[in-house]
């Protein structure tokens, strides 16, 4: 993916994709009878690299299948393929009532040390006081601290390209094979098409239209064609999922590597619907020449007899497109497949799946991101747009936020780990905040603005200063005299 996004993936997600990437040609071509256990067990001889480590590892043949397994019984492969959580994940440890209060006293007086600091002078308090119980690990006072809305706080005191050069190179050095999968559904070709006429806006302006075509590879059936004004991901995105909603979900989809096909919310939504993406080669059309053969019937026979028609309009064009689509090239003999692309896609076996509905697309094709939430008014921001947290979110420092960067209306704020909408986020109406009026937070842990005055050593140095001087050794340095020999 591209992008100047802050990853938001989780450890569980990464394995989820590692393993979905193992599998996945599996699913958009499973082998046939008997075959399984061969395939699988070249994939086991082969070396991969660790989604975390990234270190060489292997996996056995009998792994590699429980995998293929689950995701194919699975109506969401990658989810199914995610590692378990702790079940304790989401609980808290046990603390004792006077080592909370303790944890509490010790922010009050020392509200701008570290986690670990606080960790450290509280064990130093244990130690030296048997009632507060046994002392806990450094994680779980984090836990309990951020939870509680003990955060640190600022000490007011301180204020001619390679790339075409090696694809040519390549084109002349190894041979080209067409290719076709066995399965519908097992893959799609998308990609935008420069058209040949210009076409009139509503304002009266002359612009060069651009087609998005999806096709299915096995049956060559056009699962959607739409015109638009620009390549963005937002029109990417908008035609993508009317295919979808048409024909159910492919396993995998092959694209070039245009701007929109490598944004965040395109590619991140594919992998939360498990559609395996798999970009062509840089400067290597040839790969998606499928898609060539279409534009070719688009501009020869569609576009031919749209000639003499002066104002062509977008509308018009879409309306032309769709009944050219369906009633000629749908129904029409195709010259390899000798049937019609619509009974291939009818006939055809099939590994497609049920799309979802639009909700779910919607919040599917968005980009994920981690944002540090403001403390004083508890807001995040989203490339310059400022959105309100629910309050009962406050406590949480880096949120998991999704959204689309054509959309700013609202942001959803998720669960990296569930993956499930915590809630929806809307833009911060600054005129309704102009009233004036503030809430209380009604919180036992909520930090009050008095501050109690801690007195003397802290504990932690005070210990450290009885340990040395409990060796008996001299003091490691002399003292300065003045000119009556004293001591300074």
């Amino acid at each position: 993916m591209n992008d100047h996004k802050q990853s938001a993936d989780t450890r569980q997600a990464r394995f989820a994709r590692f393993r979905f990437s193992i599998v996945g040609p599996l699913l958009s071509a499973p082998p046939a009878g008997g075959e399984l256990q061969k395939t699988v067990a070249v994939l086991a001889k082969k070396q991969w690299q660790h989604p975390i480590t990234g270190q060489p590892v292997y996996f056995s043949a009998a792994t590699i299948e429980r995998w293929f397994y689950q995701a194919r019984l699975a109506e969401d492969p990658i989810k199914t393929l995610r590692t378990k959580r702790r079940a304790d994940a989401n609980q808290s440890r046990y603390l004792s009532g006077e080592l909370k209060r303790a944890i509490q006293q010790q922010h009050k007086e020392h509200p701008s040390w570290s986690y670990q600091l606080h960790r450290d002078n509280l064990a130093i308090l244990v130690k030296q006081s048997p009632a507060l119980g046994v002392m806990p690990s450094y994680s779980t006072i984090y836990r309990y601290m951020k939870t509680s809305g003990y955060c640190k706080q600022r000490n007011l005191r301180r204020h001619n390209t390679t790339g075409a050069l090696l694809a040519a190179e390549r084109l002349e050095t190894r041979e080209v094979r067409s290719f076709e999968v066995d399965h519908v559904h097992g893959l799609w070709h998308l990609d935008f098409h420069h058209g040949s006429r210009k076409i009139l806006d509503k304002d009266g302006q002359w612009r060069k239209p651009l087609l998005l075509s999806i096709i299915d590879d096995h049956s060559r059936l056009i699962c959607h064609t739409q015109w638009y004004l620009d390549e963005t991901t937002e029109s990417l995105v908008h035609g993508f999922m009317q295919a979808l909603q048409k024909r159910g979900l492919p396993r995998l989809v092959m694209t070039d590597n245009g701007s929109a096909m490598i944004a965040a919310e395109f590619c991140e939504g594919l992998e939360r619907l498990s559609i395996l993406h798999m970009p062509t080669l840089p400067y290597s059309p040839y790969q998606n020449a499928k898609q060539e053969v279409f534009w070719a019937q688009v501009e020869g026979r569609l576009m031919a007899m749209l000639e003499n028609e002066p104002e062509l309009t977008l509308s018009l064009l879409n309306e032309a497109t769709i009944a050219f689509t369906e009633f000629e090239y749908h129904r029409k003999i195709h010259s390899e497949l000798k049937s019609t692309p619509l009974e291939s896609y009818l006939q055809g076996p099939t590994v497609g799946r049920d799309c979802p509905d639009t909700d779910i697309l919607k919040s599917a094709f968005c980009t994920e991101v981690k944002r540090k939430q403001r403390k004083s008014d508890g807001t995040l921001t989203l490339e310059g747009h400022r959105f309100e947290v629910p309050s009962q979110y406050r406590h949480l420092e880096v949120l998991c936020v999704r959204y689309a960067r054509w959309d700013y209306s609202r942001a959803m704020l998720m669960d990296p780990h569930s993956q499930m909408c915590l809630s929806l986020l809307y833009p911060q109406d600054k005129s309704a905040n102009a009233d004036g009026r503030r809430r209380t937070f009604d919180s036992a842990s909520t930090i009050t603005a008095t501050q109690t005055k801690a007195t003397g050593i802290a504990p932690l140095l005070k210990q450290l200063m009885a340990d040395y001087a409990a060796t008996g050794l001299p003091p490691a340095y002399i003292p300065q005299k003045d000119n009556q020999g004293e001591t300074k």
